[in-house]
């Protein structure tokens, strides 16, 4: 039924044609339509009579102009295309056009235009459940938060705390299995197709929030030959940091398998935007396959990391599933620094045993933060724990133990939206929650799909493509 819905709705729908709308005669057409299938997005078509540049003001009827948003300005030519964002479905809006002619600025009269309704199959993707909305803390109620379909066609969202899908952008083919809100306002991803496994894919995309492509590598191409997994993160604008799947073909007749055995284990690969290696990290730099006791039953996913970020000291925490660690690794020289969890080299107080991590990284105040799964007590919660390198100890911040008819054995997340309110994803139950430190449910997103992460994003990182 989807992709009947998006097979129908691919060409642009036209609003309204103008012609000769300016005084001046600068501009001779105007188009108005749907840009690139996103009901959240109006493309406007702008033709000129001579080399000019052009831009919109927009702003929704209902707020006034307190709420106009500016487009980018187009390059000098004859033919421009604006993108307006930030688009609610069914509301009534007014654009102005500015024309830059020889120093000049040109305005256009005002016109308007009505959003369509959400196709079908969006409108109930989200599900908000507040029952004491000022319970909230302000920069939750005014953030936006990432989540992503898996499975083809893939569709990245962006919603806000009332479950309102803000924005969303579709890809044929494929599935975001793990998308990234960036500094550099982008979203960049992880593509895979239905047939490659939970969170594995073999394409990088990069994103803006226009939906234009800024960057597009696939297996195969420069330097990415192998299939990546789990996590996607920049470490500048240039720098793409991704988990790869590592092979090491092997003897392991020593241990009743083959002559040429492979072990599949994981990676870290840093590309520029043209998908030249930087970088790269093996697990096989550090551990020795035959002293896994288990190794012909673990083979095939011998250490399966899940989530991969930097230190503040600029250094890497990885986190894996099946040894329920997480390490630190010089990010130069690619040596382990500490690894903390189950036969980890860290002195653990008996209150900072989890099970398996997910999203690790380190949050506003310092402390180790990640979604531990609780496979072994079959509870999930959040931990964060204060690691002090220099004395090898690692001490409780805090623990929030979830409820356990949300417990989620894979996949998750956790992020701090401030000192008392976490936000945490639990995936196969397909529930996103906010949290206070006491572990009181504040909020619930029920959501159709299985998200892997829920990525919370601050309302300023957002402007100016959407606007409370």
């Amino acid at each position: 039924m989807i992709k009947k819905i998006i097979a129908k709705g691919s060409f642009i729908l036209a609003l309204f044609t103008i012609v000769s709308c300016s005084k001046n005669q600068i501009i001779s057409n105007i188009n108005i339509g749907i840009h690139g299938n996103n009901e959240l997005k109006i493309q406007i078509d702008v033709t000129t009579n001579d080399q000019a540049q052009v831009y919109a003001e927009y702003w929704s009827d209902k707020e006034g102009l307190k709420s106009k948003v500016t487009t980018p300005i187009s390059k000098s030519g004859i033919k421009h295309s604006l993108v307006l964002c930030n688009i609610r479905p069914e509301t009534s809006y007014s654009y102005q056009l500015f024309t830059v002619f020889n120093g000049d600025k040109v305005p256009s009269k005002v016109y308007n235009f009505k959003s369509r309704k959400l196709p079908e199959w969006l409108q109930k993707q989200f599900k908000a459940n507040c029952p004491k909305p000022e319970l909230l803390p302000e920069n939750f109620k005014k953030g936006f938060m990432l989540l992503a379909k898996r499975e083809t066609p893939g569709t990245a969202y962006i919603v806000d705390y009332k479950g309102n899908l803000r924005w969303y952008h579709t890809v044929e083919g494929t599935g975001f299995k793990v998308a990234h809100f960036t500094k550099e306002k982008t979203i960049i991803s992880i593509l895979g197709t239905n047939d490659e496994p939970t969170s594995y894919g073999s394409e990088i995309l990069e994103i803006n929030l226009q939906g234009d492509t800024l960057t597009h590598i696939k297996k195969g191409e420069g330097d990415l030959k192998q299939t990546i997994h789990h996590e996607i993160i920049k470490k500048s604008a240039n720098e793409i940091v991704t988990l790869t799947v590592d092979q090491k073909i092997m003897d392991l007749t020593s241990i009743g398998g083959k002559k040429q055995d492979t072990i599949n284990g994981d990676g870290i690969l840093i590309l520029d935007k043209k998908g030249k290696q930087l970088w790269k990290w093996s697990v096989f730099d550090d551990l020795d396959p035959l002293k896994d006791k288990d190794l012909l039953k673990t083979k095939k996913d011998w250490t399966h990391a899940n989530s991969l970020n930097y230190d503040r000291d600029g250094n890497f925490l990885i986190s894996f599933y099946n040894n329920g660690q997480i390490w630190k690794i010089d990010s130069k020289t690619g040596k382990v620094i500490w690894k903390l969890g189950k036969g980890g080299n860290m002195k653990m107080a008996p209150e900072t045993n989890f099970s398996q991590a997910h999203a690790a990284h380190i949050d506003q105040e310092g402390s180790l933060l990640f979604f531990d799964n609780g496979v072994d007590k079959k509870q999930s919660s959040v931990f964060a724990l204060k690691v002090d390198e220099k004395n090898n100890t690692v001490k409780l911040d805090y623990q929030i133990k979830l409820p356990k008819d949300i417990y989620n054995d894979r996949m998750g997340s956790a992020y701090m939206i401030d000192k008392d309110a976490i936000l945490c994803c639990c995936s196969k139950r397909h529930i996103t929650v906010l949290t206070n430190k006491k572990g009181v449910l504040l909020w619930a997103l029920e959501s159709e799909i299985p998200p892997y992460r829920t990525q919370f994003i601050e309302e300023g990182e957002m402007k100016p493509f959407l606007l409370n």
